[in-house]
């Protein structure tokens, strides 16, 4: 990247072309309010430690595709996007805290960073060796003042076998006030752990960014090194990858809404839900040999192939999934516990949501409608006329809703790729490349960017972006006026990820 010129396109097998510009001063801004006057949407933000100094990218999204500027910080100082962007705020403490750039006149409490590593570990110079003191002091929350007002704290240590995250609420009984997250327990250091990989080694960190989310995430990658290569993958291998991806779709909505059901007082539906994704994720097993699809995605195509006997068992089990989903949604839809749950709880208003930048399943819910595999669609949803299922109720029954939407639709595209499915090659060779590539993928969760920047075969710098950076903001709007006993229900119609949020 030292020596590249930013200035161009990105070459991507997408629909959607990426441009990539270089800005300075106000023109970072200027571009950013533009998209957002558009009706465009931030994606992502991030930073990087290039021959000037440090860089600062960020990715926006309007109709004709996506820009990624990059603008350099000036004495470690760059202009924030906040006000333009409320979701860009995360993002500036993060690149702060990996890097030490910082925006002037921003909330300066760290966000990644628990003071337990020595700070900047994206600095080319980083050593994790480096005697280092911890820095104490509890992290600063904002307080709410006022009579009967108090204050409970959750986790980051739950009660159930799931992800940290902590939680302060701002409560007057049990109707909450405010409520503030706390992320950042599950950093890993995904992005500098694939600095200085060779570029196909890279793809098995990124299938573990997310567990849920690995097919996606490994396309992401692999579209990314497909782009700066010049590689364009088979037509078989794009309609194997769609498959595995509306796959991943189905089981992890299957789960959710048996989640859903089983937090309000449901567990029949659990059972259920649980049964029929238990019996997805043993097929995955026995025809592609891995529950969760893990690495059959990699770049120049994918690592297995669908053979006679997988085909007719996905076919038949599309047909059994089809026919159990639209009974339980029915089910659903008529118990009175459930919908007394369900409606008007965790409400996000389409305004607000569009203010947020919510995105995906969430944004969907709360009219916010954005999908790429209509709005920017790649091979093979240029293909499928995919239909996106949205509702405008923007509360936990019109995410509920759009879970078994998009399940049907999925089971739908499943089918017909098998039918258009043209035999040939499921994988071709990437030489090795210098250059900056971006991959742009519609996961379960919503939008999936990873960026690489590679130099002669070699990671100098990969981006991974989690569509949890947008909506965890959100979670904290959708919770102020419910009471906390609705918390666990709301936090799970979203269903966001802390890994893949924390990296």
């Amino acid at each position: 990247m030292n020596s590249m010129n930013f200035e161009g396109m990105v070459k991507m097998a997408c629909a959607a072309p990426i441009w990539t510009v270089e800005a300075e001063g106000e023109s970072w801004r200027k571009m950013a309010k533009a998209c957002a006057d558009q009706g465009g949407r931030l994606v992502s933000i991030w930073g990087s430690e290039a021959a000037e100094g440090f860089v600062v990218f960020a990715a926006c999204v309007f109709s004709e595709g996506m820009l990624i500027s990059r603008c350099s910080a000036v004495d470690g100082k760059f202009a924030s996007l906040a006000d333009i962007f409320p979701c860009a705020a995360r993002m500036q403490r993060a690149v702060h805290d990996m890097l030490g750039a910082r925006c002037e006149g921003e909330d300066e409490r760290p966000w990644l960073s628990h003071g337990i590593w020595p700070p900047f570990p994206l600095r080319k110079s980083y050593d994790p060796e480096l005697d280092f003191a911890p820095a104490g002091g509890n992290y600063p929350f904002v307080a709410v003042e006022g009579e009967g007002v108090h204050e409970i704290a959750v986790g980051p240590v739950h009660a159930g076998i799931i992800e940290p995250g902590h939680f302060r609420f701002q409560v007057v009984g049990e109707k909450v006030l405010r409520l503030e997250e706390r992320l950042g327990y599950k950093h890993k250091g995904v992005e500098k752990a694939l600095e200085g990989l060779m570029q196909n080694e890279g793809a098995e960190l990124a299938a573990r960014i997310s567990g849920d989310s690995t097919v996606a995430y490994s396309w992401a990658y692999a579209m990314a090194l497909e782009a700066l290569c010049g590689v364009t993958v088979s037509t078989r291998a794009g309609f194997l990858r769609g498959i595995f991806l509306e796959r991943e779709r189905i089981v992890n909505h299957l789960a959710d809404l048996g989640a859903l059901g089983n937090d309000a007082g449901f567990s029949f539906g659990l059972a259920q839900f649980s049964a029929i994704r238990e019996d997805m994720l043993r097929i995955s097993k026995e025809h592609f040999g891995h529950r969760l699809l893990m690495d059959i995605v990699v770049p120049g195509g994918v690592s297995k192939d669908i053979d006679v006997k997988a085909r007719e068992a996905i076919l038949a089990e599309c047909a059994s999934v089809r026919e159990k989903v639209l009974i339980l949604r029915e089910i659903y839809a008529d118990h009175t516990g459930l919908q007394d749950r369900f409606l008007a709880t965790g409400k996000v208003e389409s305004g607000l949501a569009a203010k947020l930048g919510l995105t995906g399943l969430a944004g969907r819910a709360s009219r916010n409608a954005c999908d790429l595999r209509e709005d920017h669609p790649h091979a093979p949803y240029d293909k499928l006329d995919v239909s996106m299922a949205t509702h405008h109720g923007g509360d936990v029954a019109a995410r509920v809703s759009v879970r078994f939407d998009e399940i049907l639709e999925s089971l739908r595209l499943v089918r017909a790729m098998l039918e258009m499915m043209p035999e040939g090659e499921i994988a071709r060779e990437i030489p090795g490349c210098s250059g900056f590539g971006a991959g742009w993928v519609e996961g379960f969760r919503g939008e999936v960017l990873l960026t690489l920047e590679v130099e002669k075969g070699v990671i100098r710098r990969a981006h991974a972006h989690d569509p949890s950076w947008q909506n965890w903001p959100a979670l904290e709007f959708a919770v102020i006026g419910n009471i906390v006993a609705d918390f666990p229900l709301i936090n799970k119609s979203f269903n966001l990820s802390y890994s893949g949020h924390d990296l």
